[in-house]
Parts: C-alpha cells; sequence; structure tokens
C-alpha cells in the first residue's frame, strides 16, 4: 500500500480463529473511529491499544510467525528493500504483465 510492505496474517490460526480476531479487530476500528468523532482523547488512546493488540494476535505485528529465518520488512517501503522491482510485490493479486 502506497510503496509499503505489510505483513500478512499468521496463516497458521485456524479460520475460526482469524474471523473472531478480525471481528474483534474491526470493533476496534469503529471504537477509534467514534473515540476521534466524540474528540475522546482517552477513549481514542483505549480503542488504539485494542487494535494493537488484535494485531498482534492476527500476527500482523510483533514478533515473527515465520522461522524460515527471513527477516522482517513490514512498514518498510518497497524500494529499500529486496523486493524493489517486483510487480507482484506492488500489486500481489495482479499477475505479472507479459514482457514485450
Amino acid at each position: 500500500m502506497r510503496g509499503r510492505l505489510w505483513r500478512a496474517s499468521n496463516p497458521s490460526l485456524s479460520k475460526e480463529s482469524r474471523e473472531s480476531l478480525v471481528r474483534e479487530l474491526m470493533d476496534a476500528r469503529r471504537a477509534v473511529g467514534a473515540a476521534l468523532r466524540e474528540k475522546d482523547a482517552a477513549a481514542e488512546k483505549d480503542a488504539r491499544a485494542k487494535v494493537h493488540d488484535v494485531k498482534v494476535r492476527l500476527g500482523e505485528r510483533g514478533p515473527v510467525w515465520w522461522d524460515d529465518g527471513a527477516p522482517d520488512y513490514n512498514r518498510f517501503l518497497l524500494k529499500n528493500t529486496p523486493y524493489a522491482g517486483d510487480e507482484r510485490a506492488r500489486n500481489p493479486a495482479r499477475p505479472p504483465s507479459p514482457e514485450r
């Protein structure tokens, strides 16, 4: 997103666990929005802490969940990683364009 790499959720989580955590994450994000609309700094801080906690449990933040020794490039600019120039890293949903 915007030239930055983001860590995926831990694929070893069960479908049920992942779905439950995603529901918690969406609830926490809605709470952040509500706190911002209400201009409630304490509620915003609490809601953001909940977002962080759920993202750690999903594996998107915190200790790495893989064990192959690959470095964690979470939040690095793509251009500053070994993936620079790899079209799949820029848009993983789109297959690479054919060579001309």
